[in-house]
């Protein structure tokens, strides 16, 4: 076992499977929902950017580079100015969802550059310009920008054309959980010397106002590198800094004048280093200071062109009679030792030093992305924030049914700016990724969504904060499998306990959808959005007026994924525990029922060879909504192979699987179950003619295969846009490859023909369970139309590389996902960096969207897990 693992076996035991100290800390608390307290719920311009300097927070903390504990009582984080921006570089800048032109977008350059699961080591790189930072100048160009423009970003200013800017890299090292040394090290990228002002931040996360504390909390100035952090929750901390040009304290506390307008009863407030550093105003009363609840040492540093200036610091529960002895630095070189074994553990065979890199910094943003998430739902409907009073529309609005609902928990988030709440579905494929690298807490993830504080009493689950009640695809048991199998491949035993307690929880959310999104009894389920915001033609979350209903392709088939998971859930449980063999067979009995209904009803057009949604209109016929988008696709997710040993060592269910097999065929009823030459059972949604009609417009280069991945629409609606009207409106869609064209959910992402990385995962995770049942009794032609034929096993191995080939750098240096930015990105030093990027583009591969997702495009580590280096070819 590598020292990590030993670190992580120890946390195992723990009731949550987590460090004291780790990434916690958000890095955009305005603009969220939990901040809203506005009647109108427009979360967006009640808490905007510019109010993040000087209003306190109600329901956590947000920073740059920054760490907390675990409650996120006290927090860490690094301010910046370059003696020309009109403020303190605190947090991270980036739109709110009206200014883009594409809905909010981050316009910082920053990276996730390594990190473990304990975080004992950590590494964070970000981007200052040297010139004033361009806020207006973005927030101007965008605004001007339409939808069919792309976005402006920060690399189209021209800020860092020249090199003029700094490397500010934030690295931490655990000397022990509660004992962490800082080194924030300030690289001069430019070939003249620059003036920077570093402000090393320790603050507490304001409870007090609220009455949570019956006691304010405290930092002390102990001497003149040293202060002392009190706190009636939590035992005390005492922070070390090397001999600083300044020290000064205020309180974290709102700037009621510039809210309100209502002066302020001490000039101490949260705002006041901005105005002590950047206007020199009342910088002698906050220096005259001893003690408050924020604190920073001030470094202002003069960096020759092509230096690097280093400030160290340390964070510790224990008293030090000597903080910084000899060699202390040597603790960053151990634990990066220590990270780079941890890390050569999980890379597999064959691979690339670029694609080696390419998986560590995507586990390593994962890890990142890890947050301390608190929202009391009945507490923020019956409670004011002090600046607006109680609205009776915010008691009747937006998650007033979800009062049950109080979470206070650590969570992984699918990006700490762009979406900094959790998403059920997102948690779901983000906990896959997250078992390569920390299985215990992946398992700990999953079942966490399944409580009770965060389950409604029925069986749902919150889909996300601006909408609890939207409904996310039921993918939880996949991922619970997943993260199951990964773990036992890697330990050699799996944790049946872990599967017996999230299988309890998802038969009550599997009833759930049963009672709720099946409306007539037939197995034929709606859903809405699924998760899929702009995929429709319209917005499949409205309902129409009168006897309307959209029966949904891939609500129907995401539900006999579901059935066939939970099948194989119980299945391997009831291989050490008997009495769970009753379940697989309800399980499977209802995906078979699911199947039919999905294959003999409307939803499977004959002529086109394809699954549609269809709308069904009261006294009218079904109008099969004729659209080739991963929609028709979901069929495919649903495939697996039962090992002839399952039904020997499981007689009870073998004995009815053969008698509803036999009654089935007899009375000439659905069945599509294929039973190979081994004695292997094949279970699909999909008889093989349709599987093989799906396969061909799949693997096609005109519609859904691209040269990243498979896209979510077809290309073919490129000249082919498909219309059509209701209730007199016209509702139309084309291929869109690049950033949605249109605002539905905001804008701020699309479906309409970028390549999404957990569906491509799922897919080639689907194609995969086929080629392993067919293996060379099926050959399709990939591309289709090439000639050229293969089996599924090598064409999952085929997507799977073109995937990766996003993130990979070419022969001249190029990664597909920067896209025109590439220029930057082959300059020294910036040329191992990689993003993660929401989804990319359909035609040329260019990451879009949130440019931090390494929630779920952290699946591209587990793609390369998998990679196989290709045969060479025998002459």
């Amino acid at each position: 076992m590598t020292a990590e693992h030993q670190r992580l076996a120890e946390n195992a035991a723990k009731t949550v499977p987590l460090e004291e100290w780790g990434p916690y800390l958000s890095e955009r608390q305005w603009g969220v929902v939990r901040e809203d307290y506005s009647p109108d719920g427009n979360a967006w311009h009640y808490f905007p950017f510019d109010h993040a300097a000087y209003r306190a927070y109600l329901w956590g903390e947000d920073g740059l580079a920054g760490i907390s504990n675990l409650s996120q009582d006290l927090c860490f984080s690094i301010a910046l100015w370059n003696g020309k921006d009109p403020i303190l570089k605190e947090r991270l800048f980036g739109l709110r969802n009206g200014e883009g032109n594409h809905g909010e977008d981050v316009k910082e350059l920053y990276y996730y550059l390594d990190n473990i699961p304990t975080h004992y080591y950590m590494e964070y790189l970000y981007k200052y310009p040297q010139q004033e930072f361009p806020y207006e100048k973005l927030r101007e160009e965008n605004r001007k920008r339409s939808r069919l423009e792309p976005e402006y970003e920060i690399l189209d200013t021209g800020i860092f054309s020249d090199n003029q800017y700094f490397d500010i890299s934030v690295t931490y090292a655990k000397q022990g959980s509660k004992d962490i040394f800082i080194k924030i090290d300030v690289s001069n990228r430019y070939h003249q010397a620059a003036n920077i002002v570093v402000l090393p931040t320790l603050w507490f996360y304001n409870r007090w106002a609220g009455a949570q504390l019956s006691n304010e909390p405290v930092i002390r100035l102990v001497d003149h590198t040293a202060v002392k952090a009190e706190h009636e929750q939590q035992e005390d901390y005492y922070f070390y800094f090397q001999e600083p040009d300044d020290a000064l304290f205020t309180d974290n506390i709102t700037n009621t004048l510039k809210v309100s307008g209502i002066p302020n009863e001490t000039i101490f407030v949260k705002d006041a280093f901005h105005d002590a550093i950047v206007q020199g105003h009342n910088r002698e009363a906050l220096r005259e200071k001893r003690s408050g609840t924020k604190f920073s040492p001030v470094y202002a540093l003069n960096v020759a062109g092509g230096a690097t200036e280093t400030i160290y610091c340390r964070l510790s529960s224990a008293p030090q009679e000597n903080a910084f002895p000899d060699h202390f630095e040597n603790i960053f070189s151990i634990r990066k030792q220590e990270a780079d074994e941890f890390y050569q553990f999980l890379l597999p065979d064959g691979i690339t030093e670029d694609m080696a890199r390419i998986r560590r910094q995507a586990l390593a943003g994962l890890l990142w992305s890890k947050q301390y998430y608190h929202y009391n739902v009945e507490h923020w409907l019956a409670n004011g924030d002090g600046i607006t009073p109680v609205s009776q529309n915010r008691k009747t609005g937006r998650n007033h049914d979800w009062q049950h609902l109080k979470n206070q928990d650590i969570i992984s988030m699918p990006d700490k700016w762009e979406y900094p709440w959790y998403a059920a579905w997102d948690l779901a494929f983000q906990c896959i990724a997250m078992a390569e690298a920390d299985p215990t807490f992946a398992k700990h993830q999953l079942l966490l969504i399944m409580r009770e504080w965060y389950m409604k009493p029925d069986g749902q689950l919150p889909s996300y904060e601006w909408n609890f009640s939207d409904v996310n695809p039921p993918v939880h048991a996949r991922a619970a499998m997943m993260a199951y199998n990964i773990e036992k491949k890697q330990t050699g035993a799996g944790d049946i306990v872990f599967l017996k307690k999230i299988f309890q929880k998802l038969i009550i959310n599997f009833t759930w959808w049963i009672n709720r999104k099946d409306i007539n009894g037939n197995n034929i389920f709606e859903g809405g959005f699924l998760g899929l915001d702009n995929i429709g033609v319209f917005n499949r979350n409205f309902h129409f007026p009168g006897e309307a209903q959209l029966e949904q392709a891939d609500g129907t088939s995401w539900m006999g994924t579901y059935a066939l998971d939970m099948m194989e859930m119980a299945i391997e449980i009831a291989l050490h525990d008997p009495s769970f063999e009753d379940m697989a067979t309800k399980f499977f009995e209802h995906f078979i029922l699911i199947a039919e209904s999905l294959n003999q009803h409307n939803l499977w057009s004959e002529e086109d060879k394809f699954f549609y949604d269809v709308l069904c209109i009261a006294g009218h016929e079904p109008m099969p909504l004729r659209i080739q988008s991963i929609v028709g696709l979901t069929p495919l997710f649903a495939a697996t192979v039962i090992n002839k040993e399952v039904f020997e060592k499981l007689p009870d269910f073998s004995k009815r699987v053969t008698w509803f097999e036999n009654y089935r065929k007899k009375h000439n009823k659905f069945w599509p179950n294929e039973e190979g030459r081994n004695g292997d059972t094949l279970l699909s949604l999909l008889p093989r003619d349709r599987l093989i009609f799906l396969l061909q417009r799949l693997l096609n280069e005109e519609e859904f295969l691209s040269p990243g991945g498979i896209r979510a629409l077809s290309k073919r609606h490129e000249s082919h846009p498909y219309s059509v009207t209701v209730d007199g409106i016209t509702h139309s869609i084309r291929y869109d490859p690049g950033d949605s064209t249109s605002d539905i959910f905001g804008g701020n992402s699309n479906w309409r023909g970028p390549v999404w990385i957990p569906i491509n995962y799922l897919i080639i995770q689907s194609v995969r369970a086929y080629g392993k049942f067919y293996e060379d009794s099926l050959l399709v032609e990939y591309p289709s139309g090439s000639g050229h034929k293969i089996n599924l096993s090598q064409v999952a191995d085929e997507l799977a590389r073109r995937v990766i080939g996003l993130f990979q750098q070419n022969e001249s240096g190029d990664r597909r996902l920067f896209g025109e930015y590439n220029w930057f990105y082959q300059q020294p030093g910036n040329d191992r960096l990689v993003l993660f990027y929401e989804y990319f583009h359909g035609d040329s591969g260019k990451g879009l969207g949130a440019s931090h997702q390494t929630g779920w495009t952290a699946l591209a580590a587990e793609l390369i897990s998998q990679y196989e280096r290709p045969k060479e070819k025998q002459p």
